[in-house]
């Protein structure tokens, strides 16, 4: 028991080292009484992970392979004791993730790569804390039947759904699976920044730069994410992560564009009341949420000062802007096998665009041709190897159509 008298719960963060990783850190270490770590992830920041690890005192770590381990023991501090156990591979991440030795998973592993792990920590009955969109993108009934049938407590972390949770009606706001849309509700608004490029000229967008992509205006997050908050298809995976955590059609979730980012999304009741939850632009405030639930604690987030912020703006999504949202709105109508191409193609673009390989308005059109391609295939079953199965296809036929792009430049 700590100090407050609160069981202490025993944390796994999976990504530690990323930017959600590093916040859910910073709050953890807070709250010395109320936390503990048992085990960090990460691919590739060996250095940071050892740091990480040693402050935390985590009792393991995950890395990728027998090199990164062999750089995580280089890079482990002097002085900071005996190194903590190193698990290696994929199926190690899994198996952490489902360990018994803590009843918490912070699941921020960007990508369908996060997808094994998060799962496993709903199959094994954990709280959950989702920010790996791709596990309800690619896998939204097989992830939300885990979370029911092995009794797993699921709380989101993007700033939206957690913003939505925070406004669902009393009895509604609970951490499961729910089977239909909670009462009185209306419509779902998830709001969007409209990333660097919401006023650019869109003759202008041809020539936008990696580095132009990833400066986002309000939040600091990693480039795969900043680059898909730019094109907002990040907006659009939301919308199917939106549709699975809360179990509302998408013809009742709407996407408002809103570059102050302080209202972090709302919730509309049938009596015509709109609850929104504001706040910073900061992480720590929805992982804090997220760890103490249904408690708050502190989390390190400056005042919310709204006399000197003087305005809120909002206006609606310019399709001919942001065409992946259009493209994700599609792909859930369409059903999960184009959600999983949606995502997947997408990966793949943005990587090669991150790498100078595309265009930054290749990128919907690489996505676009893939969804094309892959639509008379038949629906995956709802089982891992199948999601997963349909997920490599999906890449395979992307990294042909960008190669068909690139040529054709």
């Amino acid at each position: 028991m700590s100090d407050s008298g609160l069981s202490v719960r025993r944390i796994t963060v999976l990504g530690a080292t990323g930017s959600i990783g590093i916040s859910t850190l910073d709050v953890i270490a807070r709250h010395p009484g109320r936390y503990r770590v048992e085990a960090l992830s990460a691919y590739s920041r060996m250095e940071v992970l050892a740091a990480q690890a040693a402050a935390s005192r985590a009792r393991a770590v995950v890395v990728p392979d027998d090199a990164a381990a062999a750089r995580f023991a280089a890079a482990w501090p002097a002085g900071a004791g005996g190194l903590p156990e190193v698990r290696v591979g994929a199926q190690a991440l899994a198996d952490t993730a489902a360990d018994p030795a803590s009843d918490t998973v912070m699941a921020a592993i960007v990508g369908a790569a996060g997808l094994p792990s998060a799962l496993a920590a709903a199959r094994a009955g954990k709280r959950v804390l989702l920010a790996n969109k791709e596990a309800l993108v690619v896998a939204g009934v097989l992830f939300m039947d885990a979370v029911r049938e092995h009794g797993a407590e699921l709380l989101p972390i993007d700033s939206e759904h957690n913003a939505i949770f925070q406004c669902l009606p009393r009895g509604g706001a609970r951490a499961h699976a729910p089977r239909q849309p909670a009462a009185g509700v209306r419509r779902l608004l998830l709001t969007a920044s409209g990333g660097p490029f919401r006023t650019r000229p869109l003759h202008e967008l041809d020539e936008v730069t990696p580095d132009q992509a990833c400066a986002h205006p309000n939040w600091s997050m990693g480039r795969k994410i900043s680059v898909d908050s730019a094109t907002m298809l990040n907006k659009g995976l939301e919308v199917i992560e939106a549709h699975w955590l809360f179990a509302m059609p998408a013809s009742r979730i709407s996407v408002v564009v809103h570059p102050q980012s302080v209202v972090h999304s709302m919730v509309e009741y049938d009596d015509g009341s709109v609850l929104a939850q504001l706040g910073q632009p900061d992480m720590r405030t929805p992982i804090a949420y997220g760890l103490a639930f249904p408690d708050r604690i502190e989390a390190g987030v400056t005042a919310l000062d709204l006399a000197r912020l003087g305005r809120l703006d909002f206006e609606d999504p310019d399709f001919a802007r942001f065409p992946c949202l259009r493209l994700a709105f599609q792909a859930l109508e369409a059903g999960q096998g184009a959600c999983v191409a949606l995502n997947a193609a997408n990966e793949v673009a943005v990587d090669a665009f991150l790498r100078g390989g595309l265009r930054y308005t290749h990128i919907p059109a690489a996505i676009e041709s893939v969804l094309d391609a892959t639509a008379g295939r038949a629906a995956p079953e709802a089982s891992l190897d199948a999601l997963l199965a349909c997920d490599a296809h999906a890449r395979a036929c992307a990294r042909d159509r960008i190669g068909r792009l690139t040529a054709g430049a």
